[in-house]
């Protein structure tokens, strides 16, 4: 077998395989075999039937592509096996160039192959971790929703309705005097000023009472998610049958306390100002990071080849297709309200899908070019945290026992480690920066990348 490469565009190689001419002929004696194994032919026993009758049988050529199957198939890999170099990725593109018996057998293989990275500079970036200022007016916030969420809905008597306040509507829209489909109801809550029905539909009953009515004209939006409303002018008659206002606590020391155990409200709001001090130096750190990253990436120059690109946009696929589920929402259901396809899905991710794989391999040659190594005790203590997360799913859990989902830990757990690294590297040089903690979720993100993994194995 004589074997010869060529570069190619995209980080592919062109294989150029021959093969002598008594390697096809005895392809075809093989073939002839298989394919008088696997068909019945009146006459002959399995695998004794001649090329003739199988291919009276199967239909000229049959043999002969059979033949031509199986060599590349073999030939393939001890091909592969004389070219150590290459870090070949995904399946080959076949194409067959000479397949005549009694002549040399001549095909090639284009493949992709891992990209040569070739770094920039991922070190001497020109910025600096930047720490979110915590003031009294966040402080304020952060117990404003404390009290929201302690909220009472007390009935509106003494006046009209207004934003914010929270009603029970009944109502009975016509389109040309005549009802439509999902244009009435008996008792439907809204909150006055957020926009959920028709947009200025809830215009019409600022300053009504409770037990008022009203009528009016309204136009339906040109996007509306009804297509036979869309653009549509409707009628629509309104009764207010509840109007209650939300009434907040008073921020004082009895409302501290009904928050866990604080003596007054001032030591409550040290709390807070504490946890929001420690969230800003964790965003500081996820932001500083992530500065790094792009600042690598961009630095660095590399061809990404359409095969992993395509990988990593039915990774997004996955991602997604989670997150509807969690939600409750079918693919397809989602498809309809968004008037995509699947092809136009992709083609949306496909930009965001090719700076990940393009990420993901900047910062595994950084990996390599530090010399970053994770233990096989961290990937196991890992997957091992990993499958008590998922204890629930004893499918998933049960992943992070193979080679695959280890592999995919590994792999995380070491781009971590890199980006870790280079912002301990820069705090150590620059000590007059407040010191910002590391990162806690690094492991989960490398269980996380490994669930991501196993999404793609079970799709």
């Amino acid at each position: 077998m004589h074997v010869t490469t060529t570069p190619s565009e995209k980080s592919t190689v062109i294989l150029e395989v021959e093969l002598p001419a008594a390697e096809l002929t005895r392809a075809v004696a093989d073939a002839t075999r298989t394919l008088s194994q696997r068909t019945r032919i009146p006459g002959f026993r399995p695998g004794k039937a001649p090329r003739s009758m199988v291919e009276r049988e199967l239909g000229a050529g049959s043999v002969l592509d059979e033949a031509v199957d199986q060599l590349v198939e073999r030939s393939y890999r001890a091909a592969l096996a004389e070219q150590a170099e290459l870090f070949v990725i995904g399946r080959p593109t076949i194409n067959v160039v000479q397949a005549d018996e009694g002549q040399p057998f001549r095909y090639t293989a284009t493949v992709s192959v891992r990209p040569e990275v070739q770094l920039g500079d991922y070190r001497n970036f020109p910025f600096a971790p930047e720490i979110d200022p915590v003031d009294d007016a966040k402080v304020d916030r952060v117990i404003d929703e404390l009290r929201d969420s302690q909220a009472t809905l007390v009935p509106v008597e003494d006046r009209g309705a207004k934003d914010d306040d929270w009603a029970v509507i009944g109502f009975v829209g016509t389109r040309d005097g005549e009802t439509f489909e999902g244009g009435s109801a008996e008792r439907m809550p809204i909150v006055i000023g957020q926009e959920r029905l028709i947009p200025g539909f809830e215009e019409h009953l600022v300053g009504l009472r409770a037990g008022d009515s009203t009528e009016f004209d309204i136009t339906f939006p040109l996007d509306y998610q009804e297509a036979s409303l869309q653009g549509v002018t409707a009628h629509f008659a309104v009764t207010i049958r509840e109007l209650r206002e939300k009434v907040l606590p008073v921020a004082d020391d009895e409302f501290a306390a009904s928050q866990g155990e604080f003596a007054d409200l001032a030591e409550l709001r040290s709390e807070v100002r504490e946890r929001l001090a420690r969230n800003a130096l964790d965003r500081a750190r996820h932001g500083f990071a992530d500065r790094i990253i792009d600042y690598a990436v961009k630095n660095a120059t590399l061809e990404i080849p359409d095969l992993l690109v395509d990988e990593e946009v039915e990774v997004m696929h996955d991602e997604l297709r989670g997150a509807l589920a969690r939600q409750g929402i079918t693919e397809e259901a989602y498809l309809k309200a968004t008037s995509k396809t699947p092809e136009a899905l992709h083609a949306d991710f496909r930009p965001g899908a090719e700076e990940r794989a393009k990420t993901l391999l900047v910062l595994g040659r950084i990996a390599e070019a530090e010399g970053v190594e994770v233990s096989d005790a961290d990937v196991a203590a890992e997957a091992s945290n990993a499958r008590q997360r998922y204890a629930d799913d004893p499918k998933l859990a049960a992943y992070f026992d193979t080679p695959r989902a280890q592999a995919a830990i590994r792999s995380s757990l070491r781009r971590s480690r890199v980006v870790e690294n280079l912002v301990d590297e820069w705090l150590a040089a620059h000590p007059e920066h407040p010191a910002i903690p590391h990162i806690e979720d690094a492991n989960a993100a490398a269980g996380a990348a490994a669930v991501e993994e196993a999404g793609s194995a079970r799709s």
